[in-house]
């Protein structure tokens, strides 16, 4: 799924696993059982990609709204264009991210299994970058269906 503007009211959301399946973390996505929902983001004509503290606070948020688990977080920042790069090591994936300031583009990858919710990314980093445009594209890793 590739989209711009806000997500569709009528997008469907990770659904667990029942008990009996749930030491494997798998999730049902569309009815697909897989291994996670992993969402492919880029933000353009985005804001505030050169300042670390932001980011990193992003990203804290980015765990707090989608349930997930935080391992380990680590943002570098780069001499030659100001960027930032940075991951989220989770319990459930990771959150990782890399922004070009010159050119107010972003670049997320966000995978998770379980009961974390990838989707609830989406309105943080909205908010945190004003971005003018918004595509993510969604994998289901580990398919079994």
């Amino acid at each position: 799924m590739s989209f711009s503007g806000n997500r569709s009211a009528s997008a469907s959301f990770v659904s667990p696993v029942s008990f009996e399946e749930k030491e494997d973390h798998f999730v049902i996505r569309n009815g697909v059982r897989c291994a996670g929902v992993h969402l492919i983001v880029d933000l353009y004509e985005a804001e505030r990609l050169d300042d670390i503290n932001h980011i990193e606070k992003t990203l804290r948020q980015c765990v707090l709204k989608s349930g997930a688990t935080l391992l380990h977080l680590h943002v570098h920042p780069f001499e030659i264009n100001n960027g930032i790069s940075g991951v989220a090591v989770l319990a459930e994936s990771h959150i990782s991210i890399h922004t070009w300031p010159e050119r107010g583009y972003v670049a997320l990858d966000i995978f998770m299994c379980g009961n974390a919710n990838p989707d609830a990314c989406i309105p943080v980093l909205r908010e945190a970058f004003n971005p003018k445009r918004v595509e993510v594209k969604e994998l289901l890793r580990g398919s079994t269906t």
